[in-house]
């Protein structure tokens, strides 16, 4: 969807000619890019001076990557200097880096440094250090964050670290607070040689660490805690916060007589309470209040009092509600919509209402339920975004936005965004602002969302739900039987139409999709790179989504829950007496998929109401029980 207001800046400037970059022009960069790839100095230098491409540095950055030579010392450091702090940097330094490395230049090593995650090159820049006389306190007092981890270090560390210990700087704290990590982290390999830094008679603890580690419900076996000291306490505590989301009834006998066995502090007993109190309400376990009041109010943050009050929901404590929420300060519009739903059922109507009133004109799942409770229409609250062309010209013509723009082109998405990253981290928020208004003339969907999200410039509806791939959405969603106000939320959620999203999970594309489960809905075999194509994507979203809405029973709302947390899943949840939809939904044990459901419900309708539809999709939510 084009911006108007790049329309209009365009028609009365033509700033955005080179918008339509000539696919030649493209051609150019990537022979020439090509050539850099060869190795051929020459050649290389040759296409660099009859090049005129946003992307002439990334030229450069090809041939000195693969080239890192002290030959070309002057050329690489005249690089690194011009494109310091921007994308470009980093891979010709690294590259550069791991060259001097090999050839032993300790003294250019150091020159050419940079502070960097990778421990490979901080050790050896540490040691480097050492080796051309540097101050040994100086360089020994860094190495704690590098060996104080929950895993193994490269080899390049070794004689560091050596040094390191031998001079005294290693401490038994030190290698406990490692052993924690380690085994917290299930690094047995690491375990095993950090037992051996212990004292003899503490060599005993790492072995504990591991077994609590790898079943939980070792903890319960008291007999292992057999010296009771504060080590024991900690392996102890560790066990049973993880012993309480598996067997709850073995966790809380195990608590109870580990009490017995240890001077537990204060802030101990506090970690376990809270754990306890999230562990057994997310499972609807009968000693849930309990837990839940005992966590102290300065540890009751916005996940354990999202329980409190679903905890109070499903016991319908209206009474507890209102307690514990008319009190506070600055509620949540969720904590307001439910004190409100708790006077409505106590009577107190006129309350009910000034409160639902007050989040009838908000833009989300709470303010849409509570504009259909009053009869109200949905109103989007959209502000145009006003840029003036002059800023427009500015960030058009910055290099970095020219570089992330002839990125975007050849859908080289990675590194486009990391330009655009670079771009935007280091702009002011108006010029957030016209670089997002850019990319959204651009189709450069999630770009824009993730900016304006950032910057936390919400009312810009337009631009934050752009009616993205609106035709291959009105087809297959037509062709699904399913609302395409519905699919395109779903897409918005789950991606922000990055079309080369893909999650931790390995789902892929716009509306994130699992090879399995597109194999499933296409009865053949999806490659990944088609996935990433949003034809087929949504095509087969799209299918899914009619798939899941059969299979139960036309709900949508529990489809929705399906396609994020997976049908059988939501199954289990379904309680066994009806209860009412938007109860249903508050209720979900996983706050991804809780939160996921009312996200795809709000944006359904900001899509509704910008197609020019009138009503409220959520109104169904009222009416609807779920279960029985």
């Amino acid at each position: 969807m084009k911006s108007w207001i790049l329309n209009v800046a365009a028609t009365s400037l033509g700033l955005f000619s080179w918008f339509s970059c000539a696919d030649d022009t493209h051609k150019a960069f990537k022979a020439a890019e090509r050539i850099a790839w060869s190795g051929q100095h020459k050649a290389f230098k040759r296409s660099l001076q009859t090049l005129n491409h946003p992307l002439k540095p990334y030229v450069e950055l090809a041939f000195y990557k693969r080239n890192s030579k002290l030959k070309y010392q002057a050329e690489i450091a005249h690089f690194l200097s011009v494109y310091d702090g921007t994308p470009l940097e980093w891979p010709v330094r690294s590259s550069w880096l791991k060259y001097l490395k090999r050839r032993s230049k300790k003294a250019l090593f150091v020159e050419y440094y940079q502070p960097t995650k990778d421990a490979e090159l901080h050790c050896s820049y540490l040691k480097y250090q050492l080796d051309l006389g540097a101050p040994k306190k100086a360089i020994l007092n860094q190495v704690e964050p590098l060996w104080v981890v929950g895993k193994s270090q490269p080899r390049a560390c070794n004689s560091l670290f050596k040094q390191w210990q031998n001079a005294g700087y290693r401490t038994d704290d030190m290698v406990w607070q490692r052993i924690t990590k380690a085994a917290q982290g299930g690094q047995t390999s690491l375990l095993r040689y950090l037992k051996t830094l212990l004292p003899k008679e503490q060599a005993y603890l790492a072995d504990l660490y591991a077994t609590v580690r790898r079943d939980p419900s070792a903890a319960a076996g008291l007999y292992r805690f057999k010296k009771r000291s504060i080590k024991e306490a900690e392996i102890a505590i560790y066990g049973v916060r993880r012993l309480i989301w598996r067997d709850q009834k073995l966790a809380l006998k195990a608590w109870d007589k580990l009490q017995k066995m240890f001077p537990f502090t204060q802030s101990q007993k506090d970690s376990v309470a809270y754990r306890f109190a999230l562990a057994l309400a997310s499972k609807g376990h009968p000693q849930a209040r309990f837990w839940l009041n005992k966590v102290p109010s300065e540890n009751q943050d916005s996940k354990l009092k999202q329980w409190m009050m679903g905890n109070m929901l499903k016991e319908q404590d209206w009474a507890g509600i209102t307690a514990l929420f008319t009190p506070m300060k600055n509620l949540s519009n969720g904590q307001t919509y439910w004190l409100a739903y708790s006077h409505a059922h106590r009577g107190n109507e006129s309350k009910a209402k000034q409160l639902w009133q007050s989040l009838a004109v908000k833009r989300d799942y709470y303010g849409f339920l509570a504009a259909e409770r009053l009869g109200l229409p949905i109103s989007l609250n959209a502000k145009p975004l006003d840029v003036s062309p002059e800023l427009l010209t500015k960030v058009s013509e910055a290099p970095g936005f020219k570089r992330a723009k002839a990125l975007y082109e050849m859908k080289r998405y990675t590194e486009a965004r990391r330009e655009w990253n670079y771009l935007t981290n280091t702009s002011s928020i108006p010029e957030k602002l016209a670089a997002s208004t850019l990319a959204a003339d651009l189709d450069w969907y999630d770009s824009t969302i993730y900016t304006l999200a950032e910057i936390k410039a919400w009312d810009y509806v337009d631009l934050r739900f752009p009616l993205a791939y609106q035709d291959l959405f009105n087809r297959y969603s037509e062709k699904s039987h399913i609302d395409v106000a519905w699919s395109i939320a779903v897409a918005r959620r789950e991606s922000s139409f990055a079309p080369d999203a893909r999650s931790h999970a390995n789902a892929y594309g716009l509306m994130q999709l699992l090879p399995s489960t597109a194999r499933y809905v296409s009865k053949q075999r999806v490659s990944k790179t088609k996935l990433f194509q949003p034809v087929t994507n949504i095509r087969l979203g799209t299918d899914y989504l009619e798939y899941l809405k059969k299979k139960n029973g036309g709900n949508e709302i529990l489809a929705t829950a399906s396609y994020n947390a997976g049908y059988h899943r939501i199954k289990k949840w379904l309680p066994d007496e009806a209860m009412p939809a938007e109860l249903w939904i508050e209720l979900i044990p996983y706050k991804e998929t809780r939160d996921y459901v009312k996200n795809v419900f709000a944006y359904r309708q900001v899509y509704h109401t910008k197609m020019g539809r009138d009503g409220n999709v959520l109104a169904p939510i009222l009416d609807m029980k779920i279960g029985g």
